[in-house]
């Protein structure tokens, strides 16, 4: 096996798994080598998206690992429900291992565990050690003490039912549920009329995942519909990163050199955990590069990153009001009043791009937690404060 390559890329998720396509489609004479632990690329996962976060090109060229588009989605409160003319869309890993597995061919090393990495060296579990002119780290989420963060908890079921559900659009948030240990919604996503992909999704301060308790939650919810379970096609589970606060330029000097992707490298919207869009984006900018090298990439990584987490200040301030103001049980308030605002500013703040006026139109109006609160939690964490995760 050649051990000399321009670009090795560890781990074989989202972000990674879509440098490699691209890097591939648009330079096949470069020696990129993607190595992945499991099987199959990406895991057990399902990715969406809104038709807002990408533009026409970037939908374009997406679109090979689209399952699923829908043209509105569905939102349900106590006193509000509304549906929203704007688009939405999901892949599935399945559809990301098929297409981007077999564009890669021998570019993708699977069934490979890796032991560790350099930013030039990555040595394997059976001792070999591959080269490069650079190793890109995309293999998911890093703990850091300079980061505050919440969670987003959830279990995923891709359900058959025995007769169809009747569902001709998403439900991205049922917020009718007994609620708890904090924000608690269900997330409807209709494949087919008679197949359905239904999480209990919890917004948790830093809990484990009650892995039981949310399969019986998706069982009651799912019955409370009248719809009966024929089979669990698939089960899928995810704890994702939800930004309170941080010091991005102190957790990029953790790295070392190593240049990093994805969630590894705080790419994702921090309210909604939602990466896919920060992934194309990165992938799209990397298909550029002609040449990589390890100290060049390492920095350019971390300046397009800390430009990305300077973007998102309003939505992590945001965040602390919605995980540190008022009880967790009434945290559904806050989305609620959310989503009586106008669609296009709501489009607008999941393709995080809020202008002045669409901020003083969130922060407005009568808070659905106490003023007080709100105030001390946006104050909390502050960056010149800032000293542990929470």
């Amino acid at each position: 096996m050649n051990d000399e390559y321009d670009l090795i890329l560890a781990g074989g998720g989202l972000a990674n798994g879509l440098i490699a396509w691209e890097l591939k489609r648009r330079q096949p004479q470069l020696r990129v080598l993607l190595v992945e632990e499991q099987a199959t690329l990406g895991g057990n996962h399902t990715w969406s998206f809104h038709q807002g976060d990408l533009d026409a090109e970037q939908h374009r060229w997406l679109d090979p690992l689209v399952v699923k588009r829908w043209d509105r989605y569905q939102v349900h409160f106590a006193n509000l429900s509304r549906e929203m003319p704007s688009g939405y869309a999901s892949i599935t890993s399945e559809r990301f291992a098929r297409v981007i597995g077999t564009a890669l061919g021998q570019g993708l090393l699977s069934h490979t565990r890796i032991a560790s990495l350099t930013p030039r060296e990555v040595l394997l579990d059976n001792g070999q050690i591959l080269h490069a002119a650079a190793v890109i780290d995309g293999r998911g989420a890093v703990n850091s003490r300079h980061v505050a963060l919440g969670r987003q908890a959830f279990v995923g079921q891709l359900l058959r039912l025995h007769r169809p559900h009747g569902l001709d659009a998403p439900i991205i948030m049922d917020a009718r549920v007994e609620q708890g240990d904090g924000y608690r919604f269900v997330y409807v996503l209709p494949f087919s009329p008679d197949t359905l992909l239904v999480e209990d999704t919890h917004y948790i301060d830093d809990q484990p995942l009650a892995v039981e308790r949310l399969r019986d939650n998706i069982a009651r919810y799912v019955a409370a519909q009248g719809w009966q379970i024929a089979e669990v096609l698939r089960e899928e589970q995810g704890l994702l990163p939800i930004t309170l606060a941080g010091d991005a330029d102190a957790f990029w000097a953790e790295a070392e050199g190593q240049p990093r992707a994805g969630l590894r490298a705080g790419l994702y919207h921090c309210t909604t955990g939602y990466s896919l869009p920060h992934a194309v984006r990165l992938a799209r900018w990397l298909g550029q590069f002609h040449s990589f090298h390890s100290e060049r990439l390492f920095e350019a990584l971390r300046r397009h990153a800390l430009h990305a987490w300077r973007q998102q200040g309003f939505y992590r301030l945001l965040n602390r009001m919605l995980f540190l103001a008022g009880e967790p049980a009434d945290r559904w308030q806050v989305m609620q009043r959310f989503y009586r605002l106008p669609e296009p500013l709501i489009t607008r703040f999941y393709a995080e791009r809020l202008g002045v006026l669409d901020k003083l139109r969130i922060l407005t109006g009568k808070p659905p937690v106490p003023v007080g609160a709100a105030l001390a939690a946006a104050l909390r964490f502050a960056p010149r404060h800032f000293e542990r995760p929470v």
